[in-house]
């Protein structure tokens, strides 16, 4: 097992790092070469700056049993298919019991804005979203070792 993150513009990086250190996870970042990131514990990779490079790199190297963090619903659902478990930055477990009804929203969302369109930011970040991602992710981690 191994916590794979879709690094470009993740919150709660330093709260993955220390949940994983404790409990002696190997994380692997992901950011294209466009943004900087420095980890005293975390591997770095960096891919091409290209559309979804990240996302496809990522993707790629999950395996079954591995945790992905990432914001994008899309990446989520692939890792879900690959028997990977996925969570957002917000703490939120991505499963396939919530997965069709998010991609259906974000498909409508999409519709919205290409048709002029305005759909809501996302909300400002929270201490209770540090909290969920930690209570969360270290869920995850004993599911992982569980199985």
């Amino acid at each position: 097992m191994k916590i794979l993150v879709d690094a470009d513009a993740c919150p709660g990086k330093s709260i993955i790092e220390k949940v994983a250190r404790e409990n002696n996870v190997e994380v692997i970042m992901y950011c294209d070469i466009n943004h900087v990131l420095n980890s005293n514990y975390s591997t770095i990779k960096y891919v091409d700056g290209g559309f979804q490079s990240v996302d496809m790199v990522l993707i790629n190297k999950v395996e079954s049993g591995d945790i992905v963090i990432s914001q994008d619903y899309g990446v989520a659902a692939m890792a879900l298919g690959k028997k990977a478990y996925a969570i957002n930055p917000k703490g939120y477990i991505y499963d396939d019991n919530n997965m069709d009804q998010l991609l259906f929203e974000r498909h409508i969302s999409s519709k919205i804005r290409r048709s002029g369109g305005k759909t809501f930011s996302p909300k400002k970040r929270t201490k209770r979203d540090d909290e969920r991602l930690e209570k969360n992710l270290l869920k995850l981690i004993y599911r992982c070792k569980d199985n």
